[in-house]
Formats: C-alpha cells, sequence, structure tokens
C-alpha cells in the first residue's frame, strides 16, 4: 500500500524522523562530487552520503581506508555546492574519530565548517561512544552505522554478512538502542539478515537505513555509480542496476575516437 507523501522543500533530521513516523520510505544515494549531487539532488533523493566509498570508486583504492579528512571535505564541498534540497551527511574517514574523542570532534567540525555539510556518519557502536557523545553536545548531528562496517574490513576478514551468529546480532540491537538513546538521527545496517535489520527497525524510533539488510527497515541506501552501472565488476546481491552506464559510456568514447580519426568529427556545422 502506498504511503501519502509530504512535500519537503528542504530535507532535515526531523523530516527523515517524521518519515518514518508516517511509514515513508527514505531514499539515500552517495554522491562525491557538484555535477552527480546537482542530478541525484534534482531527482528527489531525500539524503545523499558522502560516503568514504569515493576512496574505492573515485581514487580506485581497494578498501576506504586510505582516503584522508581532507580528501572526504573537498568531496563534501563539492556535493554541497550542487544541492538544494537533500539532506547532506558525511563520513568521518578512517582514523578520524576512533581512538580519540577530542579528535573525533576536531574532524567533525573541520567537515561541518569547510564543506557545509549537515550531518556525520561513523561507524560503530558502544566502542566508540565517547567519540559520538563529544559531537552530538556541540551539536552536530550524526547518523550510525552498524553491521557490515568496511573500515573494520581487516579485522572481519571479509565483506561476508554480518550478525548472522545470535551473540552478534544480539550486541547490534544492543549498539542500535544505545546510539539512539545518545541521540543519533539515524542509523544504516549494512548486509545483515533481513529479519535481524526489521527487527532492529522496529525496537528504535530513528529511522533505519538498510543496504543490503531487506526491505524492512525505513529506507535504502546504494552507492550512485553501483547503481548507474559504472562499476561493472561489483555484483552483491543486494544491487539492482538501474542502467549499464559503463557499456553506453565505452560505447560513446569508442564512437568519439572513431570519429575524429575518420575526420568526421568536427564536421562543418561544429565549427566557426
Amino acid at each position: 500500500m502506498s504511503v501519502a507523501k509530504k512535500e519537503y522543500k528542504r530535507i532535515t533530521v526531523k523530516s527523515l524522523i517524521e518519515m518514518k513516523e508516517h511509514g515513508e520510505k527514505i531514499s539515500m544515494l552517495t554522491a562525491y562530487d557538484y555535477s552527480m549531487a546537482k542530478i541525484v539532488d534534482s531527482a528527489g533523493i531525500d539524503v545523499i552520503l558522502v560516503g568514504d566509498s569515493a576512496s574505492n570508486v573515485m581514487a580506485g583504492h581497494e578498501t576506504t581506508l586510505p582516503i584522508t579528512l581532507d580528501q572526504m571535505i573537498y568531496h563534501a564541498s563539492s556535493v554541497i555546492r550542487g544541492v538544494k534540497r537533500a539532506l547532506v551527511t558525511v563520513d568521518l574517514p578512517f582514523g578520524s574519530y576512533q581512538s580519540d574523542p577530542k579528535e573525533a570532534l576536531r574532524s567533525a567540525i573541520r567537515i561541518m565548517k569547510e564543506s557545509g555539510a549537515h550531518a556525520i556518519k561513523l561507524e560503530g557502536g558502544k566502542e566508540i561512544k565517547e567519540s559520538v557523545k563529544k559531537i552530538l553536545n556541540a551539536g552536530i548531528p550524526v547518523m550510525g552505522h552498524l553491521g557490515l562496517t568496511p573500515q573494520s574490513i581487516y579485522k572481519f576478514g571479509s565483506y561476508t554478512v554480518r550478525a548472522k551468529q545470535e551473540e552478534e546480532a544480539a550486541k547490534l540491537k544492543e549498539d542500535a538502542i544505545f546510539l539512539e538513546k545518545m541521540g543519533c538521527f539515524a542509523i544504516v545496517l549494512e548486509k545483515i539478515p533481513a529479519q535481524l535489520a526489521s527487527e532492529v527497525a522496529e525496537s528504535v524510533s530513528i529511522p533505519i537505513i538498510g543496504i543490503g539488510a531487506g526491505n524492512g527497515v525505513d529506507g535504502q541506501v546504494l552507492v550512485l555509480h553501483d547503481l548507474l552501472g559504472m562499476t561493472y565488476e561489483f555484483s552483491p546481491r543486494f544491487l539492482r542496476r538501474y542502467m549499464n552506464l559503463y557499456e553506453d559510456m565505452s560505447n560513446a568514447i569508442s564512437q568519439y575516437v572513431d570519429d575524429v580519426k575518420d575526420g568526421d568529427f568536427p564536421n562543418d556545422s561544429e565549427q566557426y
């Protein structure tokens, strides 16, 4: 059954809470530059995540770990300039918040001041409580991230589904409730069993955004380059490709190369 949508001129943290209360699903995508952000925002997305996945899709790294705070601020600043409606949330990169709550606060403040972003996201539960507390006390909205946390890939050893065992599932539930009580406005759940994700969504009043976490949550997030079919080698079960841009772009560029080589471009109408 479809749910009547409230029209929001600007999405805020409060807007997302209202969407959950009214049963309206929340749409979220990544973006890392001005041009893409402008398109995504104008298409009606609710939340844009300037993800540390930029380390993979923009810089070509194997993991999210190498990207720096300065680089995240650069990407976030580019995105903000293209956005009029969506809430823009920025990942705190690896090493900027895990060990020192004061450093976490400084990192979050830099992102907010230098990029103009609206919120930050960070991975983990009770183990990062002091960092979360300091950032929230400074008035900065925080989105949590539980389940598969890519910044901990070397701890996990793989990108397989998390929280399949009872002990890990129980901890994830506890962490979600803990993050809500701390004051986080939403939580991303990545690559966990659908039933568990649904139980978490029902146990908290803040929105739960899933990626590989089934349809029983309050919204969904994907990496834009995956959705558009630009990253052809990445095919997890949870990914739905809405285009095949890799093939379309390759064909267009090949055609351009041929036209230049053949002297067909530019033609008479394309000259001054």
